[in-house]
């Protein structure tokens, strides 16, 4: 009280006040630009605590897919499968849905298919499905199965599922289970329609490709 009342004296108060007044503004810009840095700290800092995946495990975050490099306080960095490295801000981490692949180690892949419906539907049903049961790296082979899920403007939507080995290489998998439903498709003459997408699956999680 005493400084206040002597800065009151000299005609330094009103000055004083300014620099009062400035300093809250410049706390207000300063914790506006901060505010994502700060987020970013805390949430490494919960992922850490959380554990939802650790270094090395296969992850997805949003469009990106990669093994995890490095956990650090401010971004989560992940090598794609092309190579790149990413450094994705642990706030979008964070407050995102993400897929830990690696915590799910047995993984199942839906292949969708669209067959005219003037073409033998019945005998392509039967036809991938021996196909699929007979893939080497196919896995629980009672549960594979393929349906017809739709039929829109003359064409049925067949969807066939079947779990892959622990271990086996999706990629590979995926070529060969392709490859030779479509050889089969081709020996029984029934043409398929384009395109074709492919779902590979942890538990509810989808990652969806199409291939032409």
């Amino acid at each position: 009280m005493g400084s206040f009342i002597a800065l009151e004296i000299m005609g330094f108060s009103g000055f004083l006040w300014k620099f009062i007044g400035s300093l809250g503004v410049a706390g207000v810009i300063a914790g506006v630009a901060l505010k994502d840095l700060v987020s970013s700290i805390f949430s490494g800092m919960l992922i850490g605590i959380d554990k939802a995946f650790k270094v090395g495990d296969y992850i997805t975050i949003g469009t990106n897919s990669g093994t995890v490099s490095e956990i650090g306080f401010l971004t989560t960095k992940i090598i794609t499968d092309d190579g790149k490295k990413v450094h994705i801000p642990n706030q979008l981490v964070f407050n995102a849905p993400f897929s830990n692949i690696t915590a799910s180690p047995q993984r199942r892949i839906i292949l969708n298919f669209e067959i005219p419906a003037d073409e033998d539907v019945n005998k392509a049903q039967v036809g991938i499905l021996e196909v699929i049961k007979n893939l080497e790296n196919a896995d629980k082979l009672d549960t594979a199965e393929v349906i017809f899920t739709d039929l829109k403007q003359g064409i049925f939507n067949l969807q066939a599922k079947f779990w892959m080995k622990v271990g086996a290489n999706m990629a590979l998998v995926k070529n060969e289970a392709l490859m030779k439903i479509k050889q089969r498709l081709d020996t029984d003459n029934i043409q398929l329609v384009t395109p074709t997408s492919i779902n590979i699956t942890n538990g509810d999680t989808l990652i969806n490709e199409n291939h032409d």
